[in-house]
């Protein structure tokens, strides 16, 4: 496959090149090999893409919701079509098994589409009576959005981000992670096969001073960003200089609670999901495992027996279930965690060093024995590094989940219906699962509460985030006045 751009940026309905920006190597983690270079924008891209943006949004504003719809379930029919090519994309892109990016990325990206285009058509206002005077109220968009995505899923972030945005009437300039540049290039040009009129879907790459000079600026009206909590506050009190509508997606330390009753197979599911799906790089993961004390050794027992059946290796080979990390500098933030929790006392059950070969691969690490202050407990590591705390009672542990700074998700498994949804609804987190964990179906509200983020993506909730309401008093009567 030809890996390489047609050009770096995608604005107004075209290819764009500057080769003045800083350029950007595109590594393809599972060897470590350049793949493509594209180039940061300049300021000159990045007003290009600004004013492309704002020309588009009226009319595509004007039009109707059902138009607009047709439109985005057209690019979902077509990224469906085209899933095998765009998986392969995005795992040259990010490193993760074609076994996963063909049922996880382009086709999330796809229901994306065909869920906000089939919900264009009902975005309506209400009437409110008012004895002979009324109230109506429309729902309008806010104009030019941000979106800034992150390196895990980048043709779906693009998606999750570009489809309310556009159902909603608003034009969107996108801007990838400088680490994974090429999948968004691919839904704009999708977008524009299926009709989307030129200018409402910009990708423009870059590294932070170019999304700071995208949000910073005063005609972007709101700002979508999928990140890490420091990007996340830098990003928002820019934003805010503005008075600028936000979303944040940002970073967790989530905890999956394990009772003694529960099944052990599932729970050992759902801990493999979310600590190595990805390789550990997904903002929701439960990577403080907390099992019961008297299931402890049984589940760290199978667990390691299910890790042994991981096929580590060539991340196309449909039979690799564990592919590289996305870069070498992530794979060495994983690695140092390791060596932390190994000198704070946790005990290495499984895994914990890098793989000698090509690319940015680490083995699937496991420790036990964690207690709540050590490093690994504490801070996200977005890598393939679990973490087993031990726990009695309920009481005792959902004190332990809470007590945390993030708030992005948490699970729980017990065959106890009562406490399942008791302790569902004590957890300090956006995003809670039961029996089940990191399924992420578009027409669910996704997101987080406290330091891991602000607003909802997915769902009939994220059109509030993208639109407007506008209310409009209608007096029947006279008016009176005192004079």
């Amino acid at each position: 496959m030809q890996t390489q751009p047609t050009a770096s940026h995608f604005i107004n309905g075209e290819y764009v090149e500057d080769t003045n920006g800083t350029p950007i190597e595109v590594i393809y983690p599972a060897t470590g090999e350049v793949i493509a270079t594209v180039y940061a924008a300049t300021p000159e891209i990045v007003e290009k893409a600004i004013t492309a943006a704002r020309d588009a949004q009226a009319a595509w504003a004007a039009m109707t919701g059902t138009e607009r719809g047709r439109i985005l379930r057209r690019a979902a029919d077509i990224m469906r079509e085209r899933n095998h090519d765009l998986s392969i994309l995005e795992t040259y892109d990010t490193g993760k098994p074609y076994q996963e990016t063909s049922v996880a990325d382009a086709t999330s990206g796809a229901d994306a589409l065909e869920y906000f285009g089939g919900l264009a058509a009902s975005l309506t206002g209400e009437h409110i009576q008012l004895g002979e005077d009324w109230v109506y109220t429309r729902r309008e968009p806010l104009g030019v959005c941000v979106g800034i995505g992150a390196w895990n899923y980048p043709t779906q972030i693009a998606c999750w981000k570009g489809a309310p945005a556009l159902a909603c009437g608003n034009s969107i300039i996108f801007k990838p992670s400088e680490t994974t540049p090429l999948c968004a290039l691919k839904v704009a040009e999708i977008l524009v096969e299926a009709g989307l009129p030129a200018g409402l879907y910009n990708v423009v790459q870059g590294m932070g001073e170019v999304g700071a000079s995208l949000v910073t600026d005063p005609r972007v009206d709101k700002v979508s960003l999928t990140g890490s909590v420091p990007t996340g506050r830098k990003v928002y009190a820019a934003a805010a200089e503005g008075i600028k509508h936000v979303t944040m997606e940002l970073g967790g330390k989530s905890p999956m609670i394990v009772f003694e009753d529960a099944d052990i197979e599932n729970a050992i599911s759902g801990a493999i999901l979310g600590n190595f799906y990805s390789s550990g790089q997904i903002c929701s993961n439960g990577t403080r495992v907390f099992v019961h004390r008297d299931i402890k050794e049984a589940f760290l027992k199978r667990l390691a027996e299910r890790l042994d059946t991981a096929v580590i290796g060539d991340p196309m080979d449909p039979d690799t279930s564990f592919g590289p990390m996305v870069s070498k500098r992530q794979m060495e933030i994983a690695l140092g965690y390791v060596e932390k929790g190994k000198a704070e006392g946790a005990r290495l059950v499984y895994g914990g060093a890098a793989i000698d070969r090509d690319g940015f691969y680490m083995q699937p690490t496991v420790f036990a024995d964690v207690t709540d202050d050590m490093s690994i407990a504490r801070e996200e590591i977005f890598g393939p590094v679990m973490s087993v705390l031990d726990f009695e009672t309920e009481a005792e542990v959902m004190a332990r989940a809470n007590a945390t700074e993030f708030g992005l998700a948490a699970g729980v498994f017990t065959k106890d219906l009562s406490r399942a949804h008791r302790v569902a609804a004590g957890f300090e987190a956006g995003t809670c699962y039961i029996n089940t964990y990191n399924d992420a179906p578009v027409e669910a509200p996704f997101g987080g509460m406290k330091n891991s983020g602000v607003g909802r993506e997915n769902s009939k909730a994220a059109i509030d985030h993208y639109s407007q309401l506008k209310t409009v008093y209608v007096r029947m009567g006279d008016m009176e006045a005192p004079f």
